[in-house]
């Protein structure tokens, strides 16, 4: 669905991204994960033909990004931050004028809104919306279009744990309807739960990929189990055959309350690769 081959990007004298390899399957759920200013929206606008690049190759569709037809570019989705919206405007009439630009039939602006929802605030103008809100509606101006290819940067980004947990659904929604997402976010949790495929941007270059629960078993140097007994005592125990009788016996004593092994997060493997935390603040934000 999405091939980028060597992809480098500079503006002015700072390098934003820097020999960007990727290949995305179909109906998969791609993971960008890095801090504020790694580059993830820069590649976002690569890829989608919204800038050009230094020097690399990028496919989409199998098309070089700069054949692709309006045809094509209807079946890809862009959700960034508050593109689009006009909030003077309903919500319903938001989707009007995206309906128009596109060729989508009116009719799907109810079923959109209603996907999200919104359906009951279809009248309400845009200004008038929550936070979560303004986020679903976001969401359904892109999936109006049904799209083959969605992009999601920071979708749940600052949103109450409810709300995130319902666009989560309708992210698993699209990919179970065979559509490609491509997300970027600094949500180590959320991308464990979402994403198929993850890779780890730092300082414009990727230094891990692969499924989130494969790259935290590579990382996990420790190879330890930590039981918590019904006593209360916390104990940490070897993951060795050695071990397996003391472990044996503490469960037939019926001792044991939680077990948990030592496997690393994607947030501890990064701060690994990198000496730098996700959250941490970029005075200057490139990207």
């Amino acid at each position: 669905m999405i091939s980028a081959k060597g992809i480098c990007k500079s503006f002015g004298d700072r390098k934003v991204l820097s020999g960007i390899d990727l290949d995305i399957g179909e109906g998969k759920i791609f993971g960008l994960l890095g801090p504020s200013g790694a580059g993830k929206t820069t590649l976002i606008k690569l890829i989608t033909g919204q800038l050009g690049f230094d020097s690399g190759k990028i496919e989409v569709f199998g098309k070089d990004v700069s054949d692709l037809t309006g045809t094509d570019k209807k079946q890809i989705g862009i959700m960034m931050d508050d593109h689009g919206v006009y909030d003077r405007l309903s919500c319903a009439d938001n989707l009007k004028i995206f309906a128009d630009i596109y060729g989508v039939p009116h009719k799907k602006i109810g079923e959109a809104l209603s996907k999200v929802g919104l359906g009951d605030s279809a009248k309400k103008p845009a200004m008038k919306l929550s936070k979560g809100m303004m986020a679903r509606l976001r969401l359904a101006r892109v999936l109006m279009v049904s799209p083959k290819l969605l992009f999601l940067d920071e979708p749940t980004s600052g949103l109450d744990p409810m709300t995130m947990k319902y666009i989560h659904k309708l992210i698993v929604d699209q990919k179970n309807n065979g559509c490609t997402v491509f997300l970027t976010t600094h949500n180590m949790e959320e991308a464990t739960a979402l994403c198929d495929e993850v890779a780890l941007l730092n300082e414009g270059k990727i230094v891990e990929r692969g499924a989130p629960d494969q790259i935290c078993r590579r990382y996990n140097h420790q190879k330890t189990i930590r039981l918590h007994l019904k006593s209360g005592e916390d104990i940490e125990i070897s993951h060795s055959s050695d071990s397996a009788r003391d472990l044996e016996k503490l469960m037939e004593q019926g001792q044991i309350e939680t077990i948990h092994s030592s496997e690393p997060t994607l947030e501890t493997v990064f701060i690994e690769l990198t000496g730098r935390r996700f959250d941490s603040d970029e005075e200057a934000r490139y990207a």
